[in-house]
């Protein structure tokens, strides 16, 4: 099943959260059929990439400086079992040294996140000086976060970024958090949580 699309070239705005029910759908129903619980949450995260945002959010004056272009990444911040790390699964468009990167839990806005364990918009982030950047390949003007909870514990948080400033609205926070309900379930039906370690260690047969 295809999730992801062209977002730049045939552009398509959600400005609700029932305009995403049919792809929270479809997210859900592939994520079910992958193959472990980290391809499973590649759905929802490519997902997140090719539908949220405004998609003319670029093209309005001072959305983007000398030299940048948009683009869009996202990905899954697991807590490491021993609850002192951010750890990078299902990432989208983070180049490949990044694969499985592991953070301080209290750096920057994901660490605001699991202090809080509450979602955050960061429209543009020229606005948040303790904005740290994450994203190795170039500094990125629009983010957000959203927890991922079962059973009121959190595990993790669903995160993405645009390198235009005002991609992001609160309407697009709530279709995120959506989403970050979706990847919930397909992590825990996956079995993620007993098989994190075996996951970023890439054992043989660990997503079985």
């Amino acid at each position: 099943m295809e999730i992801l699309t062209s977002p730049w070239k045939n552009p398509r705005t959600l400005n609700s959260v029932s305009e995403a029910e049919d792809d929270l759908n479809r997210v859900l129903r592939a994520g079910l059929s992958a193959e472990g619980a980290e391809e499973a949450l590649e759905y929802v995260t490519g997902c997140v990439v090719a539908l949220l945002g405004d998609k003319k959010a670029h093209l309005k004056p001072g959305a983007l400086k000398e030299g940048e272009h948009q683009y869009a990444v996202a990905g899954v911040f697991m807590i490491s079992p021993d609850r002192r790390h951010n750890v990078l699964l299902a990432s989208q468009n983070f180049p490949p040294e990044q694969h499985h990167i592991h953070i301080d839990i209290g750096l920057g806005h994901p660490g605001e996140t699991v202090r809080t364990q509450k979602p955050r918009l960061l429209a543009n982030t020229d606005e948040h000086p303790d904005y740290k950047q994450i994203l190795k390949t170039s500094r990125m003007g629009s983010s957000y976060y959203a927890p991922l909870k079962w059973k009121g514990r959190m595990l993790g948080q669903l995160i993405s970024a645009a390198q235009a400033r005002h991609t992001y609205r609160p309407i697009d926070l709530e279709i995120l958090c959506a989403f970050a309900d979706v990847a919930a379930a397909l992590w825990v039906t996956h079995k993620g949580p007993a098989k994190l370690d075996a996951i970023l260690t890439g054992i043989v047969g660990a997503d079985a």
